[in-house]
């Protein structure tokens, strides 16, 4: 259910789905929702936390103006999910070979990768990154070896099955260190030029560049441009991912339904009557009929959805559980134990549990409240239920 949540005059300035919102993501929210750049409600995802400078979970309309920090650094970041005609009788009885065989199939992690696949050169080479000449050429020989690479953190590999014992093959990933590079140069831009300018800001993570800025367009075309790398990462990975698990069922499934969307993303849309930049950090699009993907954490179902078209949201729902604590909390706090008894029944890296346990269920909200306070947003069709996972570490 939405709740509206401040007013600056006329102003709306919040609209929140979260029954489980923290004061400090909450204060944040209405400091990035009171920007000049921002043209109006902010619209709070079911699954906010506190990010940097925007809200992680959170949707917000500008007119020509973006904010590079909103979109953040992992550009395009998002969710594939493959439904595919083998029911669960159909694997093998032990995981543990097709995990071995997927960690050998997509490499993962923050290490550097050796070798760019065919599949990745006949994209870049379709692709090419404008605007390459303030790169490094340590940065730019990054861009074909990690494409078709997982990347570490909360970036994950699932075998999954849902209501229906029908296997399903889901990845999370983004644009890996290409897209982080550009990004963290534009925020760092938009930060100069706010202060050479002497925009008032009350976040300088808030920074911004207006339309008529010449860094403007080219951010735009770095952001796009990263955008379709994420999107193709994921595809490139799902392919290996089915392939793998077709090695260990004796024939690659076939596909029944495939689905790639973003969650942290920048996209021109049509908003009452008005053309914007929505910016979803942390947030999938849900427009009437859009299938989509919201993952839990290590340990929880994930979803599988169609938007119902809110306008409210800007036609968008939350992109996952949301960390209820931080890393370092995580670290520090969790038990090893507990970790592990929450990962009973999956077949995972069980011994990296002291490396993954940021990543740990207890680390995260509850999906299932995220799901019910967003029934407004999206129609569940699928629960998900992960039998493998395999994460970068």
């Amino acid at each position: 259910m939405m709740e509206r949540i401040g007013r600056a005059g006329e102003r709306e300035l919040l609209r929140s789905w979260g029954s489980e919102i923290e004061h400090g993501t909450l204060r944040q929210a209405l400091t990035s929702a009171r920007s000049n750049a921002v043209s109006g409600p902010v619209a709070l995802m079911a699954d906010a936390h506190v990010g940097i400078g925007a809200t992680v979970g959170s949707v917000i309309p500008t007119e020509g103006a973006i904010i590079p920090a909103a979109v953040g650094v992992d550009l395009g970041c998002g969710m594939i999910a493959v439904r595919t005609d083998l029911a669960a009788a159909g694997l093998p009885d032990s995981l543990e070979p097709l995990l071995a065989d997927v960690e050998r199939a997509i490499p993962a992690g923050f290490a550097a990768h050796p070798r760019t696949t065919k599949a990745a050169e006949r994209w870049l080479a379709a692709n090419a990154l404008p605007h390459s000449g303030g790169l490094t050429r340590k940065e730019l020989a990054k861009i074909g070896p990690q494409l078709g690479t997982l990347g570490g953190g909360n970036h994950f590999v699932e075998v999954s099955l849902d209501d229906d014992e029908r296997v399903w093959c889901v990845l999370h990933s983004g644009s890996r260190g290409i897209g982080n590079r550009l990004a963290t140069r534009h925020i760092d831009g938009a930060r100069r030029l706010c202060a050479d300018l002497q925009r008032a800001l009350e976040d300088r993570d808030l920074a911004y560049f207006l339309q008529a800025d010449e860094q403007f367009g080219r951010y735009v075309d770095h952001m796009l441009w990263a955008q379709r790398y994420a999107f193709a990462n994921r595809e490139l990975m799902m392919d290996a991912l089915l392939a793998a698990v077709g090695r260990a069922v004796g024939r690659r499934p076939a596909e029944a339904e495939r689905i790639n969307c973003h969650h942290n993303y920048a996209a021109r849309e049509t908003h009452d009557g008005r053309e914007m930049w929505i910016t979803r950090k942390g947030a999938i699009r849900a427009r009437a009929g859009d299938r989509g993907v919201i993952p839990g954490s290590m340990g929880t179902d994930s979803y599988v959805v169609t938007g119902l078209g809110n306008p409210d949201s800007y036609d968008s729902a939350a992109h996952g559980a949301g960390r209820r604590m931080s890393r370092k909390r995580a670290k520090r706090d969790l038990s090893i134990d507990d970790f592990r008894e929450a990962m009973a029944g999956r077949t995972w890296q069980n011994d990296r549990a002291e490396r993954l346990v940021d990543e740990s269920p207890m680390a995260y909200k509850d999906i299932a409240t995220v799901m019910a306070d967003q029934a407004d947003l999206v129609r569940i069709d699928r629960v998900l239920t992960a039998v493998m996972n395999y994460k970068g570490c």
